[in-house]
């Protein structure tokens, strides 16, 4: 199998998902589940022989930086991780100083970090592919990997209901804008207070018009849950908001993805958590085990997708 890249994408970003056409989107997943089947073959795609990617990562993670740095080699490519500790960056060096002279050294640059401003300004004065590996605003290669299980899963996007059950934040940001150009409703359940940011839903709103997806917030879970194809959840306390578990908790107490909740769906619904989990919380054991979630089936597809990105970005 020979996987074939546009060039259309060679050097371009991958900040945001409205960034990318829903054709583009689609031919992301084509490359994707190519590169898929090829690894799962052990067939060598050795699409990015000699370069490298700098993986900037001011957040700890787990499946961000071995799915980015697993997925390099695979390309044959070469991965740095970069912590705040290797760069100058968290001594007062500028992300534009960073961006210019990381250029001259690397082929592509993942970052994952709080501001998403950051991750802007670093792909204004970069002049290699930035790939937005996580901010406080976004998380779009996570998305990219959900979509692409439900793919899999579900034999299309477009028609399908995304319930989504949790804090209107950063994955829920970038399933709005996800679900706004595959076509996918996505319904967001949250208590007041939590919503996602209006200038996001109205920005999604609007890019949902061209596909038809219907995009809502609303305060019921059961409601939100009705004929869904696709629950969808994540913590209630991101990451750096480790202060305020506590009282969030109080505020999502029913908000739990739990057996009952799942009934209430589709009898055919997925479930599905962007990881880590806090079991027991968020979601209980019983559905992140049972027959209905495909957690661990979108962990992989964390790989796949990110695959596909690097190698149309940075070809």
């Amino acid at each position: 199998m020979q996987v074939k890249l546009n060039p259309s994408f060679k050097g371009r970003d991958f900040i945001a998902i409205s960034d990318y056409t829903t054709e583009e989107i689609f031919e992301i997943f084509d490359v994707a589940r190519q590169l898929k089947k090829l690894q799962h073959e052990r067939i060598p795609h050795h699409l990015l022989a000699g370069k490298t990617l700098g993986m900037i990562f001011q957040k700890p993670s787990t499946r961000t930086r071995v799915s980015f740095e697993t997925g390099i080699y695979y390309l044959g490519g070469y991965g740095l991780f970069l912590s705040p500790s290797d760069l100058q960056m968290g001594r007062g060096e500028t992300i534009k100083d960073t961006a210019l002279t990381l250029s001259r050294y690397l082929d592509g640059i993942m970052i994952r970090t709080f501001d998403h401003e950051e991750v802007l300004e670093l792909a204004h004065y970069a002049s290699i592919p930035v790939i937005n590996g996580l901010t406080d605003l976004m998380h779009p290669c996570q998305v990219m990997g959900d979509l692409l299980t439900a793919l899999e899963y579900k034999g299309g996007l477009s028609g399908l209901k995304c319930a989504y059950i949790g804090d209107g934040n950063n994955m829920c940001h970038s399933l709005l804008e996800g679900g706004a150009r595959v076509g996918m409703h996505v319904t967001v359940a949250c208590p007041p207070g939590f919503e996602p940011e209006e200038s996001i839903l109205s920005r999604a709103r609007q890019e949902a018009q061209a596909t038809g997806a219907r995009l809502e917030v609303i305060e019921d879970p059961w409601a939100a849950v009705a004929e869904a194809d696709l629950i969808y959840t994540d913590v209630w306390a991101s990451m750096g908001q480790e202060k305020d578990a506590a009282e969030k908790e109080k505020h999502f107490a029913r908000y739990q993805v739990n057996s009952k909740l799942v009934a209430a769906a589709r009898p055919d619904v997925i479930v599905m958590h962007c990881l880590p989990a806090k079991r027991g919380r968020e979601i209980t054991d019983e559905v992140m085990d049972g027959r209905h979630s495909v957690v661990f089936d979108e962990a992989e597809n964390r790989l796949h997708a990110q695959k596909a990105i690097m190698a149309l970005l940075m070809q």
